[in-house]
């Protein structure tokens, strides 16, 4: 992390880290890839993949950016106590060559919260809060069915970025007994991203309306090439009847497991 500033450029990638626990369910191959046909910025609860138009896509890597840590906890729920509309998402890691789903892969996120504050670098985007240095950082590990859940809150928005969710995949880590891990290798390192429109529903919301820093759309991002799902955007679906219920994202990340 050679740049600590929220207005500035993200480093690039470079560092190796995950956590992780278990957490996922059973899932079809169909689950396992990309559909076709799915639109990624869906906000209803009936999106589900086309397994006829099934196909495996590589996801692009970005940036890690500043605000990576290591020694994030290995859990499957990364919210603590942090207010704000409830997220969860359900990753899929397939192998892009053979569509085969990675078992034991190591999913970590981080993210800012509702204010664009990140954990162990709180004031940054210009807000005082408690720091604790661990909330909405942590990860899962897939089952055999390559799926890990994790449960988080919709992310805030800082100076020059839209709102999105850092991700990392490993392999060959080890849990260690103070929560954390070791060893592993790092496959991928990404980006996830939000539909605008369901972005800007929830920016009107509480505690996301407080944030009086501009914010940054997808389609003026610096890092999103506005590639789809391809490049990490989520498909989103309402987790109940309005908006403040929460979201469900989901997304395949294909990536290079040799």
């Amino acid at each position: 992390m050679t740049d600590t500033s929220k207005g500035t450029p993200e480093a690039p990638i470079g560092r190796r880290t995950v956590l992780i626990a278990t957490g996922a369910t059973a899932a079809t191959l169909a689950v396992g890839v990309t559909a076709a046909t799915a639109d990624p910025t869906t906000d209803t609860a009936t999106a589900t993949p086309a397994a006829a138009a099934a196909v495996c896509t590589l996801t692009k890597e970005m940036t890690e950016g500043p605000y990576y840590l290591d020694g994030a906890y290995v859990r499957a729920d990364v919210s603590e106590d942090k207010e704000g509309i409830p997220l969860q998402l359900t990753l899929t890691v397939v192998d892009d060559d053979t569509c085969a789903p990675l078992d034991k892969a190591l999913v970590e996120i981080w993210h800012c919260d509702a204010l664009g504050e990140y954990s162990g670098f709180v004031g940054g985007n210009g807000h005082n809060e408690p720091d604790n240095g661990t909330f909405l950082r942590g990860g899962v590990l897939t089952g055999t069915d390559g799926v890990a859940r994790i449960t988080t809150i919709y992310p805030g928005w800082y100076r020059g970025r839209c709102i999105h969710i850092h991700l990392k995949v490993h392999t060959g880590v080890t849990l260690t007994a103070d929560g954390s891990f070791t060893g592993g290798q790092e496959l991928h390192t990404g980006q996830l991203f939000f539909s605008e429109t369901v972005t800007a529903t929830v920016a009107r919301l509480s505690p996301y309306a407080t944030n009086t820093v501009t914010r940054t759309t997808l389609a003026q991002d610096s890092i999103y090439d506005d590639g789809g799902a391809a490049s990490g955007l989520l498909t989103l679906a309402l987790l109940g009847s309005t908006p403040s219920s929460g979201y469900a994202g989901t997304l395949t990340v294909g990536i290079e497991a040799s």
